[in-house]
């Protein structure tokens, strides 16, 4: 089926802003969700006196989810219509919220964390497909940076919860559960109006799409890893330095506000400037902002320090899900989506599972210390592969 794998540039057509409305709104649930989840847990096991290893395990399980999920993209997306199974995966992720506040147990934990994770990647992946689907290539950085930017708000608006309600009695998670359970619903009045539908995935178009962009697939992983060490990192990061659980939850938010608002800008530049270029620069400044972080005394270059390493982060996905959408078409789309969340997947249980491991063995500095490093190295790799297009192209 060749006329999947086309990467020619689609021609212009009017952007279907339903569907552009249903996914922004999904992907902003579920990062509520997310954002909400990451720090909550980790706080609470460690109030608990739960190691940061089994907390790094607790966070892998949710990336296990998304794998899981992943791998099955195929028949899930030919079971079920992609608008219908978004509303499904939205419920999916409301019952494993309600699971966390309804339940202590360790144990049982770990299932709904998995359960988050495996309604999270099939959001993700039907989601970018559609978005890619319903958007000419014109508005494509534009239209990426405003989904970046609504993740990232609902990873900003989701820890926001901890220091208004605490982390006792569940009450954060229950009321989160209900938040995304009305999307859920908002969702599927919206989608009424939407003029196109996500495609369904083909057989074996998981593998296909990595030969085809392999590039295209470490900036995922690459993303992954740093983001999740961040989100991850940052609340044990400053409890350990002294400041309050309160204070390490906020901080999250203060990373997200500035990532989430400049993902527009980003969007902008990416219409308008060589879009591997600024893949590249995003990855830098993230592996700079990583090493710098040890080195911040005060608690305003913490927060400006981390602030950046958000931005430039996110970068690297709102890059590449512009480049996704513009060098793919069809059931290719949908497979390329669903290895963005595998490699997702793969790049956050290595960045929060490795983070934790590193800073009980080594040191809380040593955390931040080695992300740095790793993203450098896919500095370095994404440098030479974009010198080598251009050298090819000359």
């Amino acid at each position: 089926m060749h006329t999947a794998h086309t990467t020619d540039i689609a021609p212009d057509f009017a952007p279907d802003w339903a569907a552009i409305a249903v996914v922004i709104l999904g992907v902003t649930a579920f990062a509520v969700g997310q954002g909400l989840t990451y720090p909550l847990i980790a706080l609470i096991l460690e109030s608990r006196g739960v190691s940061s290893t089994v907390a790094g395990l607790n966070a892998a399980v949710f990336a296990l989810g998304l794998a899981s999920s992943t791998l099955m993209i195929g028949p899930l997306t030919q079971a079920l219509r992609g608008d219908r199974l978004i509303v499904a995966s939205l419920l999916g992720v409301s019952a494993a919220l309600a699971t966390f506040s309804a339940f202590d147990s360790l144990a049982i934990w770990f299932v709904a964390r998995f359960l988050l994770g495996f309604c999270t990647s099939i959001i993700y992946t039907v989601s970018e497909a559609w978005l890619n689907t319903a958007c000419p290539d014109r508005l494509r950085g534009r239209v990426s940076g405003a989904y970046s930017a609504g993740m990232c708000g609902g990873f900003a608006a989701g820890p926001l919860a901890i220091p208004l309600i605490g982390i006792d009695d569940g009450f954060a998670f229950a009321l989160t559960a209900a938040y995304v359970a009305l999307v859920a619903f908002a969702s599927v009045m919206l989608g009424r109006y939407a003029k196109t539908k996500p495609e369904a995935s083909e057989a074996g178009g998981l593998l296909t799409f990595v030969k085809l962009a392999p590039i295209l697939t470490l900036m995922v992983v690459a993303f992954g890893f740093s983001d999740i060490a961040a989100i991850s990192m940052i609340p044990l990061y400053f409890v350990e330095r002294g400041y309050s659980q309160n204070f390490a939850a906020f901080v999250v938010t203060m990373v997200a506000l500035p990532t989430a608002l400049a993902q527009p800008f980003v969007g902008w530049l990416l219409d308008r400037v060589s879009r591997p270029v600024i893949a590249v620069s995003g990855s830098l400044i993230a592996a700079i902002a990583f090493l710098m972080l040890p080195l911040m005394t005060s608690q305003a270059g913490l927060l400006i320090t981390i602030s950046i390493l958000g931005a430039a982060s996110f970068s690297l996905y709102t890059a590449a899900l512009t480049l996704l959408g513009e060098r793919f078409r069809g059931s290719l789309l949908v497979s390329g989506s669903a290895v963005f969340a595998l490699a997702y997947a793969i790049g956050s249980a290595a960045g929060s599972g490795a983070t934790g491991v590193t800073m009980d063995l080594v040191s809380v500095d040593a955390g931040p210390i080695s992300v740095g490093l790793v993203m450098l190295l896919v500095t370095g790799l994404f440098g030479v592969n974009l010198l080598r297009i251009r050298a090819a192209k000359g």
